[in-house]
């Protein structure tokens, strides 16, 4: 296991809030709501936080360290999947971006809201019931020792968690937002 992630090779198979705006009408990809005057829009959920958290152990020992995501941020984490607690059978949305910087790996992930898990993840994240960050991997180069280093990794997903291996692993911001703009995210 990795600093907050998930192996996908090593596991088994089953393995400041914002307040809320509305959306416009008819914009697309995001889940349905009524404006003031009653009518139904569509909205979504975004969030900001750390994936990974480098140079810091996991609670299984291992150590991410800067640069290991080099690959997925040179491909702009297209096709990178947002999974909620890493089950490949309840996708909730998009990572929008990722970027390692000095303290780890930053996203900003997009739930798709007319899906009813993702619709409850949002819930859940408003809340702060849910705010951890994983990720799902495959080791492609690590250091041996008494915590392994992760120094090259394939990212295969990033999934909202209620327990990070990474403990630092959060979520630390979530809007609803009807523009589509970052808002600071």
């Amino acid at each position: 296991m990795s600093g907050d992630s998930f192996d996908v090779d090593a596991a088994p198979a089953h393995s400041p809030a914002r307040p809320p705006i509305e959306y416009p009408a008819g914009r697309p990809g995001g889940g349905e709501g009524r404006n003031r005057s009653g009518e139904v829009e569509l909205k979504s959920t975004r969030f900001a936080g750390y994936a990974a958290i480098f140079d810091r152990p996991d609670s299984s020992g291992d150590i991410v360290r800067k640069g290991a995501f080099a690959r997925a941020i040179a491909t702009g984490g297209k096709g990178l999947p947002l999974l909620w607690q890493h089950d490949a059978a309840k996708p909730i949305g998009v990572i929008e971006t990722l970027a390692e910087d000095e303290r780890g790996l930053r996203i900003i992930g997009r739930l798709n809201d007319q899906a009813a898990v993702a619709r409850e993840a949002a819930s859940l994240l408003k809340e702060r019931a849910v705010d951890g960050l994983s990720f799902g991997y495959r080791v492609r180069q690590s250091i041996a020792g008494a915590n392994r280093q992760l120094t090259d990794l394939d990212l295969v997903e990033v999934s909202l968690v209620t327990f990070p291996m990474q403990p630092l692993a959060r979520v630390h911001a979530v809007e609803t937002n009807p523009n589509g703009d970052e808002h600071g995210l």
